[in-house]
């Protein structure tokens, strides 16, 4: 071991601080997202990209941030993600234009995917396998849970009583005293090898072949979905994604060697990842601008609104880890996709003069309360199904990568559907909310159809014995933690 018990435990409490923060940037955004297009002049179409710009850059870099830790030092790379967070958290703060907020976001996420592979390394360098790494990763991932809910609430506390800039200048302080803690308190590791090879031409084309097909479908509706400039610009992310397939099919050290995806399990679970990505992060995406713009909610009103039924998912969160441990993970993942399916097709009813509690909170706790926490737990699993303990590293961030840049193509797709239809009855006749309405109603019909797609794919690609084997797997290697001390 590294240090001692109490050192590795100040460690764990400095990083999981710093992952708290980043997790949190996810979703903080999203309460304050009409003010700062009022202040800063945005395009309701350019809106999105205060979300998605710190996702793809995440979601695109993160298996590169995983390597680079593991061969350059994950010590090193914690400390430059977190100076490339908060340095852009900074500049965020200051930003007085669309161009800048968006440039901080990509810096945000570049930063985010740096620190974070490296950091939950370091964890589980620290702690010995079994209870009490266990007791760290319970830890870790339930501040993970709690960052994502927390970042509604305290955007809508920061936005309605400081200013939407102290939703960046918040990472400041924290990130500059972590800094200079961390080098103190956080050992060094690495992987010890002759040769370091990294694939940044893979991470460079993926990520542009995804940042090309949403900046295409967001401009759609200004251009035309069958304008020359729109057809050219996915012509070319759709080439960007084959020559990133054929850099990682032929590449001495591919960030996704290719061969892995003939555990079908595997597929499976990354293929539900993006569809859960994309419907869930979509549904907060448009879910927040319904309450502001159309039911007017202030945004301190609508985190809470969102915290209330987050609540409820870690209450099911049990439910759902003893129904995968004890019946089948296969049915339990079908059944939360169709649970968020349901739920967000339910909000798609609500009508222009809603009521939260009559209208919003049942749907609302049907997605967040109880879909995503049977959705979430049985994905992660399959994600790991068949993998040697060699590759687990790349199978576990590969679901997350799956996920983040799920939630930018769902947004990204979203947004330009509700801007098209919102278009076409303001030009009818109907009155700017109920035109609102009505394009955010056609979005979530899209992204309800979009989780409901997941429960085909669920049950033609994941193998029920595989899952029933990850499972036992999951259970031998995390054994239940005891209580923390």
């Amino acid at each position: 071991m590294t240090s001692t018990p109490i050192h590795r435990w100040h460690a764990f409490s400095l990083l999981a601080v710093c992952a708290f923060m980043t997790v949190m940037d996810l979703t903080i955004v999203n309460t304050a997202l009409p003010t700062i297009g009022r202040h800063l002049h945005f395009a309701e179409s350019s809106l999105l990209w205060v979300v998605t710009a710190y996702g793809l850059a995440y979601g695109g870099f993160l298996l590169l941030g995983g390597r680079a830790a593991d061969l350059l030092g994950r010590r090193r790379m914690i400390m430059i993600g977190l100076a490339v967070f908060t340095a852009a958290s900074l500049g965020a703060s200051l930003a007085g234009s669309e161009a800048v907020l968006i440039a901080m976001r990509v810096a945000q996420g570049l930063g985010a995917a740096t620190f974070l592979p490296a950091a939950l390394s370091t964890v589980r360098n620290m702690f010995t396998e079994g209870a009490e790494r266990n007791k760290a990763l319970g830890i870790w991932g339930a501040l993970a849970a709690l960052g994502a809910t927390g970042g509604l609430v305290f955007g809508g506390l920061l936005t309605r009583y400081a200013g939407w800039q102290y939703i960046f200048l918040l990472n400041v302080p924290v990130g500059a005293v972590a800094l200079l803690l961390m080098r103190r308190v956080v050992p060094e590791s690495r992987i010890d090898t002759a040769r370091r090879r990294y694939d940044p031409l893979g991470a460079v084309t993926v990520t542009a072949a995804l940042v090309l097909f949403v900046y295409a479908v967001a401009q759609a509706p200004q251009v035309g979905w069958g304008a020359t400039r729109t057809i050219t610009e996915l012509a070319i992310a759709v080439a960007l994604l084959g020559a990133f397939l054929l850099i990682e099919s032929r590449g001495e050290a591919p960030l996704i060697p290719m061969r892995i995806f003939r555990l079908r399990t595997l597929a499976g679970a990354n293929a539900v990842g993006v569809l859960l990505g994309a419907s869930f992060y979509s549904f907060i995406f448009i879910g927040t601008l319904y309450m502001q713009q159309v039911l007017g909610f202030s945004p301190l009103k609508a985190g809470f609104a969102w915290a209330s039924a987050a609540i409820t998912s870690m209450l099911f969160a049990g439910i759902s880890q003893l129904l995968v441990t004890k019946g089948s993970a296969k049915l339990v993942l079908a059944f939360g996709m169709t649970v968020i399916g349901v739920g967000i097709l339910w909000t798609a009813q609500a009508p222009v003069h809603a009521h939260f509690w009559e209208n919003l909170f049942g749907p609302f706790l049907l997605v967040v309360g109880v879909g995503t926490a049977f959705a979430f737990i049985p994905v992660s699993i399959a994600a790991l199904a068949g993998v040697h303990e060699q590759q687990a590293g790349l199978a576990s961030g590969l679901i997350y990568t799956s996920q983040e840049l799920g939630g930018a193509l769902g947004i990204a797709i979203a947004s330009s559907i509700a801007t098209s239809h919102y278009k076409t009855l303001l030009r009818s006749g109907d009155t700017v909310h109920a035109a609102l309405t009505g394009g955010f109603h056609s979005a979530l019909w899209v992204s309800g159809a979009i989780a409901l797609l997941a429960i085909p794919v669920t049950f033609l690609l994941i193998r029920k014995d595989e899952m029933a084997t990850a499972v036992a797997a999951t259970a031998l290697r995390n054994p239940q933690p005891e209580p923390a001390r």
